[in-house]
């Protein structure tokens, strides 16, 4: 019965990948038989995939993961830490919350890479302003779901509370951040994954090491199944925290019954 189990549990995995093993096997053939494609543009996977593992065996792929992980961590951190509280204070105190929208909202809208050379011209152009672009990037999805979350808590709840003489600090604990976890969560998966890709541009600019630099690097020399592999790598890096936060909010909510959205 076991040997049964695990065989259905590898059946429902291969299915649920299906699609992207049927991409894969595509990608293979018309690169392989040059079907509307151009071999020197769009190598066969196979030679991607041996390009990957040559440079995950040298060495390299590691160290420039390592540093753009580091650097997307730290910017997600800093961002974090500022958009929550700030989140939580604007989406509690309404008039306040009321004369910031219009501007929230103008600088939520702006691009990041728009305002790379502004933070190269403050921050310079070493580890901190990469970090910075990242802080950017990370602080709107989290703090305006922050807000949402605040701002969705039912009122009721909040003169149940007020009713039983809970003091602010105490409802803040009991009931607004609670109920606002599930939004937060959801903005901390939209901005995990925004991190790696704002960071990835930031680093093709103007970087030395890291997951962007390398790809430009080989782009720019035309080694190009080294620079899938290095693409691959990114998507399989963004889709593992996604996947990660998604077990960690529905570990965490289970009695919301699903995830925040």
């Amino acid at each position: 019965m076991t040997a049964v189990l695990k065989i259905k549990k590898f059946v429902r995995t291969l299915t649920r990948f299906s699609s992207i093993l049927l991409f894969v096997l595509l990608w293979e053939l018309f690169a392989r038989m040059k079907l509307f494609v151009n071999p020197t543009f769009l190598p066969p996977f196979s030679n991607v995939l041996a390009a990957l593992l040559k440079v995950a065996r040298d060495g390299t792929l590691w160290k420039h993961a390592a540093i753009s992980l580091q650097r997307s961590l730290f910017g997600f951190a800093i961002g974090m830490a500022f958009s929550v509280p700030f989140g939580l204070c604007v989406g509690w105190f309404k008039r306040f919350g009321g004369f910031l929208n219009p501007l929230l909202q103008t600088f939520r809208n702006m691009p990041t890479l728009a305002l790379l050379p502004v933070f190269v011209m403050f921050f310079g152009i070493g580890e901190f302003s990469k970090i910075m672009v990242i802080f950017w990037g990370v602080l709107w999805s989290v703090l305006l779901n922050t807000i949402a979350g605040v701002q969705s808590v039912d009122p009721q709840m909040i003169k149940a509370s007020r009713s039983m003489g809970t003091g602010s600090v105490k409802m803040f604990a009991s009931v607004i951040l609670p109920a606002s976890l599930p939004f937060i969560f959801t903005g901390m998966r939209i901005s995990a994954t925004t991190s790696i890709l704002i960071l990835i541009a930031a680093e093709m600019i103007g970087a030395s090491k890291g997951l962007g630099y390398a790809l430009y690097f080989y782009q720019s020399n035309m080694k190009i199944p080294e620079m899938y592999a290095y693409i691959i790598v990114m998507a399989i890096i963004g889709v593992a925290l996604n996947f990660s936060l998604e077990a960690v909010e529905r570990r965490s909510f289970r009695w919301r019954g699903g995830s925040a959205e």
